[in-house]
């Protein structure tokens, strides 16, 4: 028998598949001269992709809050230790892959620009703006990014610096008191102040603040969720979230804000109500759901290859075209996968190997 986490995490692996696969069509749809051959063809569907699908990057920031609260207080307690130490190993933890896909995503470029000029390439990157990158700033000090999806990697981060400082804020104002609400009301009112009024205005779009509300939804759909909090608790955080979420449509209707809510809500579902979907192994899912960060980084490179190379040598016709798109997303996925095997996994281990380091060092010195 499988245990209760194992089958309840494979949802995940669904949302992170399904997400991880529209955000590389929705590039398709948007960037790229193959789509232009196919759009006639398939019109409403194009036109979905284009214009709708890049909204499945809503139910990756859900997934990033409820994933950090799991890690960084996973009873919705207040206080945190080292808090300078969790940003650290997290800019640690993104940042070499991250490099590694914009070093492909400048490469990719170049190669695409020999077989076609679009506006999908863009200018050769000046060091300032590869640095910035590295320091995921890119977004704050206007940096065009060297891949689309590049500024997802840089709010991740925003977002879960800013959920750590939160929590060590709330350790500071408790004092050592135990407080069961104190940080989901602060995260409550955080969520509230970026739906009111930081997400209204785009101008926000390179900062925490503005994706403050997705990603808080999912913070507290982990903690409506968790196991053992009583069920008039659960309750509670669970109606707050309905709450802002439903004023701030009533307010303005923004989708991506209603695909936040219905992922963060569907958590609660299915955590709190004990839902499998299913007794029985997902291979592919679960595979898809290991792969997508993979994907998500590596997948623009190939396809500006794809479309450059279809642009150059392939008839430029509906069905042929169609084909290099079809192509596109596949090789998308296959890309990612060698890119999770040799470049993720490996820099991953990397890190874990030198942070076990580190700590056996500080107790050899504290010895």
């Amino acid at each position: 028998m499988q245990s209760a986490s194992v089958v309840h995490y494979r949802f995940l692996d669904l949302l992170k598949a399904v997400a991880s696969n529209l955000i590389v069509l929705h590039h398709l749809a948007f960037y790229g001269p193959m789509v232009d051959h196919v759009k006639p063809v398939m019109p409403e569907l194009i036109e979905w992709l284009e214009t709708q699908a890049r909204i499945a990057v809503q139910v990756f920031l859900v997934m990033g809050g409820f994933l950090a609260a799991k890690s960084l207080s996973p009873d919705g307690m207040p206080g945190l230790r080292a808090p300078l130490r969790a940003v650290t190993r997290r800019f640690i933890k993104l940042v070499p892959p991250f490099m590694v896909a914009m070093a492909l995503a400048v490469a990719g470029a170049a190669l695409a620009g020999r077989w076609m000029t679009h506006d999908s390439i863009g200018a050769s990157p000046t060091l300032a703006q590869f640095a910035a990158h590295g320091l995921l700033l890119h977004g704050v000090l206007g940096y065009e990014s060297l891949s689309a999806g590049a500024w997802y990697v840089a709010i991740d981060f925003q977002l879960y610096a800013l959920l750590t400082l939160l929590l060590w804020l709330a350790g500071r104002i408790a004092g050592g008191r135990p407080s069961d609400w104190l940080v989901p009301l602060l995260v409550i009112a955080g969520v509230g102040m970026s739906l009111f009024f930081f997400n209204l205005d785009a101008d926000w779009d390179a900062w925490a603040p503005y994706f403050l509300g997705s990603y808080g939804l999912g913070v507290l759909a982990w903690w409506a969720s968790m196991p053992g909090r009583p069920l008039i608790g659960a309750a509670l955080i669970a109606g707050a979230m309905l709450l802002l979420g439903g004023l701030a449509l009533e307010m303005e209707f923004r989708s991506r804000i209603a695909v936040a809510l219905v992922t963060a809500l569907t958590l609660v579902v299915v955590y709190r109500g004990g839902i499998s979907f299913s007794t029985t192994r997902w291979p592919l899912v679960e595979y898809l759901g290991r792969i997508s960060y993979a994907v998500f980084l590596v997948h623009f490179p190939v396809c500006l290859v794809i479309n450059a190379a279809f642009t150059q040598f392939v008839p430029h016709s509906a069905w042929a075209q169609g084909g290099g798109m079809l192509l596109a997303w596949f090789a998308s996925l296959v890309v990612g996968a060698l890119f999770h095997r040799w470049v993720e996994i490996p820099l991953g281990r990397l890190v874990t190997l030198q942070r076990g380091t580190g700590a056996h060092s500080r107790r050899t010195i504290e010895a």
